[in-house]
């Protein structure tokens, strides 16, 4: 594994251990040139997924890109990085169980909707402002009176 800090390749594993969720390996490294300490974390990759893109491009897909966007909408909320990771882990999992290696951009924002819509409501209309593309504030009124009236029922 290459130091982050001198790119040197030669580094010690000190401490290993699962994650809370038990879908990853957690090791603390030492760098043996610079003495640095850093984390890797280790996952199984059941395929490799590639994003479809809305003009039909192809990209390989990021978990952490996902992670990050799913961050921005949990800003500010109740909600720890362990419940993120957890939620990221689910949807990687059913993607990966899916049959094909191509997966729509749209099927993996639905999967966030859905997965952000039984964690945070507010965390919820967040991440549709930005993949539905709300472009005023009548559409964060139509979208929130909706996700109440589902709530209430």
């Amino acid at each position: 594994m290459r130091c982050p800090f001198c790119a040197s390749e030669n580094s010690q594993v000190k401490d290993s251990r699962p994650t809370e969720d038990g879908a990853a390996i957690r090791r603390r490294r030492q760098c043996e040139a610079c003495a640095a300490r850093f984390t890797t974390f280790e996952r199984i990759q059941l395929r490799e997924l590639t994003v479809l893109k809305s003009e039909e491009r192809r990209e390989p897909f990021e978990r952490e890109k996902l992670i990050r966007s799913v961050s921005i909408a949990c800003r500010k909320r109740p909600i720890g990085g362990t419940q993120i990771e957890r939620l990221v882990s689910g949807i990687q999992r059913q993607l990966e169980t899916q049959g094909d290696g191509e997966i729509p951009s749209q099927r993996i924002g639905e999967l966030v909707m859905d997965a952000l819509k039984d964690l945070d409501s507010v965390a919820y209309i967040r991440f549709a402002s930005v993949y539905r593309d709300f472009r005023e504030a009548r559409d964060f009124e139509e979208f929130a009176s909706n996700v109440n009236e589902v709530a209430n029922k």
